[in-house]
């Protein structure tokens, strides 16, 4: 696999990856304490609270490493932001198909639910924190600069890179 050009992509692939892991730890520990709480129904909304915060907040970066694959292209940033913006209007559209279904479900327990929810967003976020403190990309970058400015050379002057000095022989 190439590398991309994009220094976004290598953070948001090592923030899926990490988040992924949290989620596994995170669904374990709100369904073992849902159990405890209201039994099986705790169970599985603390389970299906966890799943749905990674899966909304998951959707985001995977819209912008799909995006990604078209950087250099020349309406790169019009499908950048079309993608991006189709992932979110997916989110809105499932978070609301998925509350109204929800919203009559005999074995959800709501606080179990909501607070895994949180607990899943928080956790996300402080793995997006975490990994943005420990990449290490420079301050600037997915640009390169000119060596030369094409104006400082008077006309019909032999560009340096072109040179033979004498003086290095």
């Amino acid at each position: 696999m190439s590398q991309s050009p994009v220094s976004s992509t290598p953070i948001l692939r090592k923030t899926l990856l990490w988040s992924a892991g949290a989620a596994i730890v995170l669904a374990i520990i709100a369904g073992v304490i849902g159990l405890l709480v209201d039994g099986t129904d705790g169970l599985w909304s603390g389970l299906l609270g966890v799943l749905l915060a990674a899966l909304f907040l998951a959707i985001t970066a995977i819209s912008i490493l799909i995006a990604n694959r078209w950087y250099g292209d020349p309406i790169y940033v019009q499908l950048f932001f079309a993608i991006v913006l189709g992932g979110w209007m997916l989110k809105l559209g499932v978070f609301i198909v998925v509350m109204i279904v929800l919203s009559g479900a005999p074995w959800i327990s709501p606080m179990v639910f909501f607070l895994s929810i949180v607990a899943g967003v928080a956790l996300s976020l402080a793995v997006d924190v975490i990994v943005l403190i420990r990449m290490r990309i420079p301050n600037v970058s997915d640009i390169s600069l000119p060596t030369e400015a094409p104006e400082d050379r008077a006309p019909g002057e032999t560009p340096p890179s072109a040179r033979t000095d004498l003086r290095d022989n």
